[in-house]
C-alpha cells in the first residue's frame, strides 16, 4: 500500500475555542472538516509564543530538550536555534521517500532554514536567515526607529500609544493580511504540480494569521454583527492576587476603551474566519486532483490568544489556558470519523504521531505519546494524567513553569508570587490560592510533580543559588 501523503496547516496565534465544538468563530470549512476528523478538545501548547511551540511540533522535545527558549530572531534571543544533535520528525520523512514540500512560516531557527531540515521545496514568507530579510538586526540599526517619534501625541482610535514607543495599529481592515492568500497559492501550486507523482509527500503550509496586528478583510468583518460581541466573564478581573507583571501588561491593553476591545476581538474573529476560508482552499485542491482519500490533514495552531481575558491580549508570560489551548484536528482516511476527544494533549506529541501515522521509523526517542490509539479509539485509561509548560519569557524574561491536571494548576514564577488554580470550582482561573495556608499539601504535591518532570527533561534553569532560588519547594522534594 501507498503511504499517506501528509497536509499540515498551521496558523499563528489561535485560540482553542475559536473552532468546533466551541465555537465562538464563524468557521463552516472547520465545522465540515471536523465532521470527518478527530478534534482534539483539550490540546495545549508548551510555551506561550512562536519559536519555542513550533521547535516542539517538529521535535517532539521541550525547550528543555531542543534548546529553543524564545522568538530566535529578535536582538536579546537566549537562543537561536537547535541545540546541537537534535533531530526532527522532517529528515525522517525525508530519507523514508517522502517529498518534503514547505510553504509560508518556518519561526523555528534563525541559523537553519526548512531545507536544512529534510524539505526539499520551500517558500519561505517574512523571513530567512542571517539578516536577509530577517526581523533580526543588530542593536544599533534597531534604534533607528526611535529617532523620529512623535512624543506626547494623543492617542488615534484602534491604536495602541505608549510615549516613547512607536505607536501601534492595533487592528483595522487589510485584503489579504500577512500575505496568507499568497502562502496558500504556493501550496495549491505544490499541490497540483505533485497531484500525479509516485512519491508520496508531506507539506507544511504555515500562515501568519490570526496574529495581531488584526487586521482582516472586510468581507469576513461583514460575517458578525459588533453588537453581537460581548466580552469575556473575566475582562473584569484586576488580577491583584496574581503576579505584578500580570497587571502591567494588563495596562498596555486598558488604554484601549470597552467598545475598542468589542471591536477587536471583532477582527481576531474575522481574522479565525479568513484562515479558515484558506484552509477551504487547500481541501478543495485535494479533492480536486484526486489526493483526499490517501492525504492524511491536521489542523493546529501554534498558542493561543487572550483575545481580552483578564483583558489581555496575544500572549505571553501570564499562564492562563487561553494562551496554551489551541485548536487541533486531525483527518486520518478510514480511521476518523467526527469525534472529539477531550483528553490532555500535547504539541510535544505530534512528532511521535506523524512518524506512526506514516509507518516511518526513527532512531530518535521524543518526549510526546503518540495520539494514534486516540485516533484509533484503542487509548485503554487516561491518555495523559498531567500537562507541563515551560518557558524562560518572550523577549521579556523570567523563568516560569507550570503542571496542570484535571482538577490542579500550579504555576512556578521565579519572578513573582506562585499560582494555584482548582480548575474544577475556577475552570477560568479567576482565585488564586497559592498563598493560602490549608492548600500547602496540595502545592507541595504538585511541586514534587513539577520537579520529577524538570528532573527527567534535565531542566538547566533551575538554579540553587540563594537569591533566585525561589521557589515554595526546592527541586530536592522531587527525589523523597
Amino acid at each position: 500500500m501507498n503511504k499517506p501523503n501528509v497536509l499540515i496547516f498551521m496558523t499563528d496565534q489561535q485560540r482553542a475555542d475559536s473552532i468546533f465544538p466551541f465555537n465562538k468563530a464563524k468557521m463552516p470549512v472547520m465545522d465540515e472538516f471536523c465532521q470527518e476528523s478527530m478534534t482534539f478538545a483539550d490540546a495545549n501548547t508548551i510555551a506561550p509564543h512562536c519559536c519555542p511551540s513550533r521547535a516542539t511540533f517538529f521535535t517532539g522535545l521541550y525547550p528543555t530538550e531542543h534548546g529553543v527558549w524564545n522568538n530566535v530572531e529578535v536582538a536579546s534571543a537566549l537562543s537561536r536555534g537547535f541545540y546541537e544533535g537534535v533531530r526532527t520528525w522532517t529528515e525522517d520523512l525525508n530519507e523514508a521517500g517522502y517529498r518534503m514540500l514547505y510553504s509560508g512560516k518556518w519561526h523555528v531557527s534563525n541559523i537553519e532554514n526548512p531545507s536544512d531540515r529534510g524539505f526539499h521545496e520551500e517558500f519561505l514568507f517574512g523571513e530567512t536567515l542571517n539578516g536577509r530579510d530577517c526581523h533580526y538586526r543588530p542593536e544599533a540599526e534597531m534604534w533607528e526607529k526611535y529617532k523620529d517619534l512623535e512624543l506626547d501625541k494623543e492617542r488615534e482610535h484602534s491604536y495602541l500609544l505608549r510615549n516613547g514607543y512607536p505607536h501601534f495599529k492595533w487592528y483595522g481592515q487589510n485584503d489579504d493580511p500577512f500575505k496568507d492568500g499568497t502562502i496558500v497559492d504556493d501550496a495549491l501550486e505544490k499541490m497540483d504540480r505533485h497531484a500525479d507523482s509516485d512519491q508520496p509527500w508531506c507539506m507544511y503550509v504555515g500562515t501568519r494569521g490570526p496574529h495581531d496586528p488584526y487586521t482582516a478583510p472586510q468581507e469576513f468583518l461583514d460575517l458578525y454583527d459588533i453588537n453581537d460581541i460581548e466580552l469575556p466573564e473575566t475582562f473584569n478581573d484586576v488580577m491583584a492576587d496574581k503576579p505584578g507583571l500580570y497587571r502591567k501588561t494588563r495596562a498596555r491593553f486598558d488604554v484601549l476603551t470597552e467598545q475598542e476591545q468589542k471591536e477587536t476581538i471583532h477582527h481576531y474573529l474575522a481574522l479565525c474566519s479568513y484562515e479558515d476560508y484558506l484552509f477551504g482552499k487547500l481541501l478543495a485542491k485535494l479533492k480536486e486532483t484526486g489526493q483526499e482519500d490517501n492525504t492524511i490533514v491536521i489542523f493546529l495552531s501554534d498558542h493561543g490568544d487572550y483575545m481580552a481575558s483578564h483583558g489581555l491580549w496575544t500572549k505571553g508570560l501570564p499562564c492562563f489556558k487561553e494562551a496554551y489551548h489551541v485548536p487541533a484536528v486531525v483527518k486520518v482516511p478510514g480511521v476518523t470519523k467526527g469525534q472529539v476527544c477531550h483528553e490532555m494533549v500535547s504539541l510535544v506529541d505530534f512528532a511521535s504521531t506523524i512518524l506512526e501515522l506514516t509507518g516511518v521509523e526513527s532512531e530518535v526517542e521524543n518526549s510526546g505519546q503518540s495520539l494514534v490509539p486516540l485516533l484509533r479509539e484503542e487509548q485503554e485509561g487516561p491518555f495523559r494524567e498531567a500537562l507541563y509548560t515551560q518557558t524562560n519569557g518572550n523577549e521579556i524574561y523570567g523563568i516560569q513553569r507550570s503542571i496542570t491536571t484535571s482538577k490542579w494548576k500550579l504555576v512556578y514564577n521565579s519572578f513573582d508570587i506562585d499560582e494555584l488554580y482548582d480548575l474544577e470550582n475556577d475552570p477560568k482561573e479567576t482565585k488564586n490560592l497559592a498563598e493560602k495556608p490549608q492548600f500547602a499539601a496540595i502545592r507541595k504535591a504538585l511541586y514534587i510533580k513539577l520537579w520529577q518532570f524538570a528532573a527527567e527533561k534535565r531542566d538547566p534553569c533551575i538554579n540553587p543559588y540563594p537569591p533566585v532560588a525561589l521557589a515554595e519547594h526546592g527541586p530536592g522534594v522531587a527525589f523523597l
